[in-house]
């Protein structure tokens, strides 16, 4: 699946022409910078998430419960989501024509999607109630852990999509 089946190819084109897309695009060191800020951020981000998430599988920090844990983690992790958000937007815009039918791009969107609501629905309104190695706990730390190690390697698979299968690059 790709997103050109679902928007039209206009909504791509007006994203790389917009001064964001262009300046990126045509910048000498624009994408480098941003690309190498968006990956350093992803580091930071999946680290919250990761500590977060084994402490809910009954692994690493003991001595705090997850509702502790989550608000320790907190600003750090929504700095981070926000910083990606910042970064990952005008990488976008500067190539939307080929990331539009890129197979790896859109299940990087969809596991983000999935990531971020697990986070903020769940962990935001179910973390008091979440005990560390609990059921409930042990199986939204699980999925978090596939969404979000998904967004990292789906967003490295764009730039080699050969090696997943998913077939030859735009």
């Amino acid at each position: 699946m790709v997103f050109v089946r679902l928007l039209p190819m206009s909504f791509f084109a007006g994203c790389e022409n917009t001064w964001p897309g262009s300046w990126i695009r045509h910048g000498q060191w624009a994408f480098a910078v941003t690309e190498t800020l968006h990956v350093m951020v992803l580091g930071m981000l999946l680290g919250t998430i990761i500590v977060m998430d084994l402490n809910l599988l009954g692994f690493g920090v003991r001595r705090q419960s997850a509702a502790e844990l989550a608000s320790d983690l907190a600003p750090w992790t929504w700095s981070a989501l926000a910083l990606m958000v910042i970064t990952g937007i005008p990488l976008f815009m500067s190539e939307a024509l080929r990331l539009g039918k890129s197979g790896p791009f859109f299940y990087k969107m969809l596991f983000l999607l999935g990531a971020i609501l697990i986070h903020a629905c769940i962990f935001g309104r179910a973390k008091s109630a979440l005990g560390i190695g609990s059921g409930l706990g042990k199986l939204l730390g699980a999925l978090s852990l596939i969404c979000w190690l998904g967004v990292a390697l789906s967003g490295r698979a764009i730039a080699f999509p050969f090696l997943l299968h998913f077939g030859p690059t735009p």
